[in-house]
């Protein structure tokens, strides 16, 4: 074969190519053969790639194959992660490129074997680079590795002992094989060993008590991986660069401003700050959204910038916060406390009398907040409640500004979901005291509609100068999900057309339509069922939910790696790089490099996936103390709404504390129960008794298992629910009808036929 490089050694811009359109794994030996290497020069190319290895180029694969580090292995062992449409999606099983987010890859399976691939399973793949992403072929089906699971030993007869899972979903208890250490009540992590059939556990670690203070927040950290420790490196950074100068030099000065900042009452950081005052020229106001300048401490490529790519954002429990920088930044030195000088980048905003924000500017700044201010405090003040000093100064220009932005909102229409949010309050030994739902006050809309302006604001000073940057982006809803919406609401007699262009103000013309309490909630929650989810990419989509054809996050890049990728594009986009000194190693680069640029929608990827993460994780946690709160009324009769149903039964929420709970079919009683999939109802055959979605009814709390944070609900002695309809008729389907002329999906008593 004709050699396509001259003989001799080859420099590393060549090595690289070849390793990268190579068609088959490419290590020394295939290296060699390509340049035509003999002899000494064989030995001079070992030593070449262990400098490339040492530089970061390259990386080498199990077998010996090099890729380019950042990349993906020729041949290599990936699991799947998620299920994309049919299409499963995977990582590698092992990624040691550090700083660089782990590529999702797309598996295409063999004809004939589609849909065989599930979440957990690994595979061996060969792997090709298209376009931005990878895609993986199978080549062969690998065996499950070790399987960790999280729980609680639970003492059993005859000295056996039982690990129950934390996950609310596990149905069965797991006996232990190897109890080691652990004792029963202990928390743990388990290696699961035997095949589907003889599972067995073996205790790996053990956590200590599942009820200790903070342990429902191990809990969720364990479970979703989420890093916890802060690493050496990054926490001796945070508290070398705390020292970095914040003077007026170089920055405007804006400490003569009224600026505050309002925020929860349990904040741990804050953010962002906000002032206004009336413009008489234009009949508007001038306002100013001064956020924490992370980047003048965050430099790119540095270790806390590493670390902060990996965490994505910070992770907010309970009981206590995990924070994407380290306490010396996140909650001190970046933190916008009163009284104290600080460095941020300010958004300058113009608003005219429309409420349209008509122009803007960036620049960096010094402040010195007037106050930190809770909302309810913000709120009396603005209400004649309570007394402020900064009532006439900032609050009331505050307030006569955000009306203007509330009127342009109001115009633009965006989707109004008003779901309330859990609040869990602890005592200082960390118990649950109780779980309400978090306040909505004018003050939460306040801050919230200037957020956006400075988010719209960065987003469009960015796309101005052309710059890269990562947008918040959120996709209309699918058709297959309009699709569903329409065919539920069909059910309740309402109309919704599908040819028409779908809009925020579509939705919010059909829940302002519903007005009967008991069915709304549900309505609510199917709308926001059919929403995409949104997440963070280079390519902008608009944001669908808010109304808006450019937005990106700017506001919050003390906990959000997005919003500082967003300050440094800023920093780069309007030359806002500043002289600063050099203090040991900390280089004065803070706005956006070549590399960051690179590797954008990878990042954009992997922050998307580490916000689910949190997602779910505060989710979870959340559920775990309600369920601790509502374990003292065991056995007692609660009000519940059905938040779902299935063939197998319904759930149902214990309402103005939350939580979610099972009703199973079985326990229905001696009736037959049909399904109907359309309006999601169970329908009692002989006595019409109906359980449907938006539900309100009285249970009996049977079980409430804070490890798990699942609840159980049984019906009360004697109860029934005739089929009183609401006031919009909800209309069940006709029966599915077998073979047999028997109706499918009945259930008695826990039997089917």
């Amino acid at each position: 074969m004709t050699k396509k490089h001259p003989v001799g050694l080859p420099n590393r811009e060549q090595i690289l190519q070849f390793i990268q359109t190579s068609n088959e794994p490419a290590g020394k030996r295939e290296i060699a053969r390509e340049f035509g290497l003999r002899g000494n020069e064989k030995i001079a190319l070992k030593a070449l790639l262990k400098d490339m290895t040492d530089e970061g180029l390259i990386d080498m694969a199990p077998g010996r194959a090099f890729h380019k580090m950042g990349g993906v292995p020729k041949v290599t062992v990936l699991k799947i992660v998620g299920i994309d449409g049919n299409q499963p999606v995977a990582v590698p099983e092992h990624w040691e490129a550090e700083g660089i987010p782990i590529p999702k890859i797309r598996v295409v399976e063999a004809k004939g074997k589609r849909g065989a691939l599930g979440i957990g399973d690994r595979i061996l793949a060969r792997t090709e680079e298209r376009g931005n992403g990878w895609t993986a072929h199978v080549m062969k089906k690998l065996a499950k590795g070790s399987e960790q699971i999280l729980g609680v030993v639970e003492g059993g007869d005859n000295g056996r002992f039982w690990l129950k899972s934390v996950d609310k979903k596990a149905r069965f208890d797991t006996p232990i094989g190897d109890v080691g250490d652990a004792k029963a009540g202990d928390l743990v992590l388990a290696e699961l060993t035997g095949n589907a059939q003889r599972k067995s556990a073996r205790v790996t670690q053990v956590l200590g008590d599942p009820f200790a203070p903070k342990s429902f927040s191990l809990i969720a950290i364990h479970k979703y991986g989420i890093p916890f420790e802060m690493p050496e490196n990054a926490e001796v950074e945070a508290a070398l660069v705390s020292r970095l100068p914040v003077t007026a030099d170089h920055r405007e000065d804006l400490r003569h401003l009224p600026i505050i900042a309002i925020d929860p009452r349990d904040a741990r950081d804050f953010d962002d700050a906000i002032w206004a005052a009336p413009n008489a020229e234009t009949g508007g106001f001038d306002a100013i959204v001064a956020i924490a300048d992370v980047s003048y401490y965050v430099r790119p490529g540095s270790a806390l910038d590493r670390e902060a790519v990996k965490r994505g954002n910070s992770v907010y429990f309970p009981d206590l916060v995990v924070p994407m920088l380290p306490h010396a930044l996140s909650s001190d030195k970046c933190s916008l406390r009163a009284g104290e000088d600080r460095a941020v980048i300010a958004c300058h905003l113009a608003i005219g009398k429309s409420g349209q924000v008509t122009s803007w500017r960036f620049a960096r700044a010094v402040a010195r907040i007037s106050a930190n201010i809770p909302y309810p405090d913000a709120q009396a003040a603005i209400d004649g409640k309570m007394e402020s000093p900064l009532l006439e100064t900032a609050l009331k220009p505050l307030w006569a500004c955000w009306r203007l932005l509330a009127r342009a909102r109001s115009k633009r229409a965006p989707l109004e979901l008003n779901l309330p949010e859990k609040r869990i309050t602890l005592d200082e030994q960390g118990r649950v005291t109780g779980v309400a739902e978090r306040e909505q006050l004018e003050a939460h809309r306040l801050v919230e509609d200037f957020m956006i302006a400075a988010n719209v604001a960065a987003a469009k000073a960015l796309e101005a100068k052309k710059s890269p940057l990562i947008y918040r982006a959120h996709e209309p809803p699918s058709r297959e999900k309009l699709v569903a919406l329409k065919e539920y609401l069909q059910t309740f007699d309402i109309d919704f057309a599908l040819g028409q262009v779908i809009k925020p103000e579509t939705f919010n013309t059909i829940l302002s339509k519903v007005i009967d309490e008991e069915i709304r909630p549900q309505i609510m929650e199917a709308v926001l069922r059919s929403q995409t989810q949104a997440y963070y990419g280079p390519t902008n989509v608009g944001h669908f939910g808010l109304s808006l054809g450019s937005y990106a996050h700017f506001t919050s890049p003390i906990r959000r790696y997005a919003d500082l990728i967003v300050h440094r594009a800023l920093v780069s986009a309007y030359g806002l790089e500043m002289p600063k000194p050099k203090l040991n190693d900390v280089e004065p680069m803070t706005g956006l490099t070549e590399v960051a640029v690179a590797k954008l929608a990878a990042t954009a990827e992997a922050i998307s996936r580490t916000e689910r993460r949190a997602m779910e994780a505060e989710r979870e946690t959340t559920d775990r103390y309600i369920a601790v709160y509502l374990s003292a009324h065991v056995g007692e009769i609660v009000q519940a709404r059905i938040t779902g149903v299935q063939n197998f039964g319904f759930f149902a929420t214990v309402e103005g504390v939350g939580g979610d709970g099972l009703v199973p079919v079985s326990t229905l009683g001696k009736d037959y129960f049909h399904y109907d999939e359309a309006s999601q109802t169970l329908i009692g055959e002989k006595t019409r008794q109906e359980f449907r979605p938006g539900m309100r009814l009285e249970l009996r709390l049977a079980e409430a298992n804070p490890v798990s944070g699942s609840l159980r609900f049984e019906l009360p002695d004697g109860a029934t629910y005739p089929s009183d309809r609401p006031k919009h008729k909800h209309k069940a389907g006709k029966f599915d009808v077998g073979k047999r002329g028997r109706p499918k999906n009945i259930r008695h008593q826990g039997k089917r036929r």
